[in-house]
């Protein structure tokens, strides 16, 4: 497969299926984060990123992982409250300084951000940023135009 991968109407950077994050609802109590990632990890699931916003009762944790499919199934076979969304990740080369231009472009595109976080891994040396965009095919097709490379779920799950 030599042609870039089509996902709805975006041409993602290269071949694969988009990013993936799971939002998952926990009990805001000692260990719970900790008993999720053994889960995962007892499955060879691997977090890659992830945004925690605490509550006095419950804890969303948005999380980037090498197999979301997978991850998804497991939580829902034990009970855990989880759902999916086709985020992007985007690859800064420049470091920080291409936080300003990624922000720019999606600007001029007028995409909104949702939320955002760092993602753990850098499978090229650079760091990798999670938009959850009100537009998501949209504005990773902005930053495309712009010269970003918008990364695929295989891409992390290397």
């Amino acid at each position: 497969m030599d042609s870039p991968a089509t996902t709805s109407s975006f041409t993602l950077s290269s071949p694969g299926s988009p990013v993936k994050q799971l939002s998952v609802f926990l009990h805001n109590h000692v260990g719970s984060f900790h008993y999720l990632v053994k889960l995962l990890n007892a499955q060879s699931i691997e977090v890659l990123g992830l945004s925690v916003q605490d509550s006095v009762e419950l804890t969303l944790v948005r999380l980037v992982v090498t197999d979301p499919d997978q991850a998804e199934q497991v939580m829902t076979e034990q009970g855990i409250s989880c759902a999916s969304r086709t985020i992007v990740v985007v690859e800064l080369r420049d470091g920080a300084h291409d936080l300003g231009h990624a922000l720019s472009a999606l600007l001029s595109a007028e995409i909104n951000i949702h939320h955002s976080y760092p993602l753990i891994v850098r499978p090229n040396g650079n760091p990798l940023l999670a938009l959850y965009l009100d537009e998501v095919e949209f504005g990773a097709q902005a930053l495309n135009n712009s010269g970003f490379k918008v990364l695929t779920q295989s891409e992390l799950s290397r």
